[in-house]
């Protein structure tokens, strides 16, 4: 007889003490059992969870699962469709309309080409960190500021409204706040969203927003772009800067063949967005129903996918657990797979290989200020996974 199909009863709310770069035990164990897990919903509705590396993909890359928020069968109620130009969250021809303008806005040369800017970002940050002196919280030092700078010049943010947006977003992506608390922070973007598309309608200057008003989009398309984003471009880089740092000084002697071989800045990105996969989780809905892994997904079931115990599947990654910068089996799926692809990947690698060789560059001795266990980690409930302060000290 075969053994019975795994079920997860509840998606976890907190990592396994002592291991805070690893999935959920609950995950792990899951995929252990096999790369798909029944699950039911917290409204009740059954579904799916998949946590092996094929069939996440499989799923990613199948059009006959949707992304549409109103489509999602979590909750007993029914969810209204995702605000327009928010497009992670629809299907053809929506999602193109609103990605197509952009695509070419982000390819890998243009972001190259934002290389001396984010240096000089980058050297400011370093500079300030150094002229105030150890412990500091590399959070709001440096993984934070260097991607806000980044996107809020990208799409035409004024400088001083920077600290406003962040704290927002912090507080609607965090994962902490009641209802009210992340309605009341999602309302106030949008309202200033709807203020900064207004103001480049009336004065376009050099950004990717203005470019934007030259065409066909309303205004609330372009607030509902901006505020994807904005969200998209600060929260994943930002706790991908922190936790990365944390890693890799949990990890000395990868931390040491780093500095020893800067050339492998560019496969320790890679390795370290596998390894961390800070976007842990999405979903899709069965539009007819769909064989995956041996089972039959009915049509409108909604099966979570998770991203990170997929990177961590040991049928695609030997020693998956490990984090290891000379790794030669790459191809996560950090940053999804198939038309959903993240749009802001090219400019995330640029930002964490020029962020992660200066400051460790900058600071040969930097090292933790507190226990590996006092610092403070995001909860799963949050969208994206980090840390939400990293106390570090160096010699001077």
């Amino acid at each position: 007889m075969s053994e019975p199909l795994h079920t997860v009863t509840a998606l976890p709310t907190e990592r396994r003490p002592g291991c805070p770069f690893d999935p959920p035990s609950e995950l792990t164990d899951a995929r252990r059992h096999g790369p798909i897990s029944r699950y039911t919903h917290p409204g009740g509705m059954p579904g799916w969870v998949i946590t092996g590396y094929d069939l996440v993909r499989q799923v990613l890359a199948d059009p006959r699962f949707s992304s549409r928020k109103d489509l999602l069968n979590v909750v007993d109620f029914e969810l209204p469709p995702a605000p327009p130009g928010e497009f992670l969250l629809m299907d053809e021809p929506e999602h193109s309309r609103y990605r197509k303008p952009l695509v070419g806005r982000f390819t890998a040369r243009r972001m190259r080409l934002l290389t001396e800017r984010i240096e000089q970002i980058t050297t400011e940050c370093l500079d300030a960190m150094e002229e105030t002196g150890p412990p500091t919280d590399l959070v709001t030092a440096f993984a934070k500021p260097i991607p806000t700078i980044v996107i809020c010049e990208l799409l035409g943010v004024p400088y001083e409204d920077r600290s406003s947006f962040q704290e927002q977003i912090d507080t609607f992506m965090g994962g902490e706040v009641s209802d009210e608390e992340l309605i009341a922070a999602y309302g106030a973007t949008q309202d200033y969203l709807a203020r900064l598309v207004a103001a480049k309608r009336a004065n376009p200057t050099d950004d990717v927003l203005s470019e934007l008003t030259d065409s066909d989009l309303t205004d609330e398309e372009l607030r509902g772009i901006s505020l994807i984003l904005l969200a998209a471009g600060f929260d994943t880089t930002a706790n991908m800067l922190s936790l990365g740092t944390f890693a890799l000084l949990r990890n000395p002697a990868q931390l040491a063949a780093l500095r020893a071989d800067p050339a492998l800045v560019d496969q320790a990105v890679e390795e370290l967005l596998r390894y961390l996969s800070v976007a842990k989780t999405f979903m899709r809905t069965a539009l007819v129903d769909v064989e995956v892994g041996g089972q039959t997904i009915k049509a409108g079931t909604t099966v979570v996918l998770s991203y990170h115990t997929a990177n961590h599947d040991p049928e695609r990654f030997t020693d998956p657990h490990l984090l290891d910068l000379r790794r030669q089996d790459g191809g996560h799926l950090a940053f999804g797979h198939g038309i959903h692809l993240c749009l802001g990947h090219q400019l995330a690698r640029v930002e964490m290989r020029i962020a992660f060789s200066a400051l460790l560059d900058r600071f040969p001795t930097l090292r933790l200020a507190v226990p590996a266990e006092e610092v403070g980690l995001r909860p799963e409930t949050a969208d994206i996974y980090g840390v939400k302060s990293l106390p570090v000290t160096w010699d001077r």
